[in-house]
Order: C-alpha cells, then structure tokens, then sequence
C-alpha cells in the first residue's frame, strides 16, 4: 500500500508535466492539436517521463521534477487536465482573482507575518471546510460547474490523503495555481487599458 501510494503522486506529477509540454508546443504549433494527438502525445511523454532512463539517473526524471516542485495541488492539476478536453472553456476570470487575493493574503500570514496563521486551518477546521464548500457553491451558481467539481475532487482527495500532506490548503492551492491566477490577473488588466488605449485613439477626433 505504501509503495502504491508512492507511485500514485508521480503517475500524477508525469501527467502534469506531460500536459505542461503538451502546452508549450502548442505555442509553436500554427493549428491546434486534435483530442487524439494530446492523449497520444500525454501518454507518449508521460512514460518518457515515469520510466528510469538510465544516464546515471536512478529514480525516474518526475522524481526529480517532483523533488524541485512537490505535489501541486488538486486544484492546479484538475485545471491543467482539464484544458486538454475539447470542450475546455477558460478559466473566469473572477477565478483567478480570488486565488489571487487568497493567495496574496495567505502565504504573508502563513510564513509568519502576523499572529494569525490561517495554514493551521487546514487541519480539519471546519469552518475552513465549510467556507471552501460554499465557494464551490458559488462558483456553480455563477455557471462555472466545472470549478465545483474541482473543488469538490480536491476535497475528496484530502479525506481519502492522496497525498502525503493532511492539510487541505496543500490540495486547494500552490505558489504555481498562484503565480498563474497572478499574472493572468495582471495580464487582463493590461489588454483591457490597451485596448481602452486604441480605441480611445482610433476615435479620437481630428
């Protein structure tokens, strides 16, 4: 059980990673991937990335991935499996602020400015638990169902400890889901006052 348990997070970690490759060649790619190419190129990749190559490597190349990173949480892992699926729609953008927010509140408190720390919460607090259910229930009743799921599997996995850590913080956020929410923030304030910014100047008169 202990060595299923060990094996799980990297089958985890490689798929992860594999989506994260799969991400950045589309980048490169003219024309999107097909459904067919991404699952091919996920279990293509996945493996290179499970299996020991040798090259005086012991361990696996998602071990030392995994080593550098930790287990991402839940959260950021369902969302980056997630954008695979044809239907993907992308994440709102009120998403991405709360993390932000959170995550701007959090991590201060948490490294220990202040009296308060809130990563205490994730040991079963239940009026943690609760707030995060209702989140989930507001995040389906402004018609992003998928974010409900998300959190709800997240939750799942934190009461069946899919990973090694017991808190449920560990599988809701991470500094990667935060520096992403970030910077996707951010990046939308930006085109918004560029766009403002051209169309302010296309109609200007004269």
């Amino acid at each position: 059980m202990n060595s299923l348990m060990q094996i799980l997070p990297l089958i985890e970690l490689s798929i992860t990673s594999s989506v994260i490759c799969i991400w950045v060649l589309q980048k490169f790619a003219t024309n999107p991937f097909p459904f067919a190419v991404k699952l091919f190129l996920v279990l293509l990749i996945g493996n290179v990335l499970f299996w020991p190559l040798g090259l005086g490597m012991e361990l696996p190349l998602v071990a030392y991935v995994r080593g550098v990173t930790g287990d991402l949480s839940i959260v950021l892992t369902l969302l980056l499996w997630s954008s695979l699926l044809p239907s993907s729609k992308p994440t709102p953008i009120a998403f991405k602020f709360a993390v932000a927010i959170v995550a701007f509140c959090f991590y201060p408190f948490a490294l220990g400015f202040g009296m308060i720390d809130p990563y205490a919460w994730g040991y079963g607090s239940i009026t943690f638990l609760i707030a995060v259910l209702v989140f989930a229930v507001v995040c389906a009743l402004a018609n992003w169902t998928k974010g409900a799921w998300i959190i709800a599997i997240a939750i799942i996995a934190w009461a069946a400890q899919w990973h090694e850590s017991s808190n449920l913080w560990d599988y809701l956020l991470d500094p990667f889901l935060a520096i992403w929410a970030l910077i996707s923030f951010v990046g939308m304030i930006y085109r918004r006052r560029r766009d403002k910014a051209r169309s302010g100047y296309l109609f200007r008169p004269g």
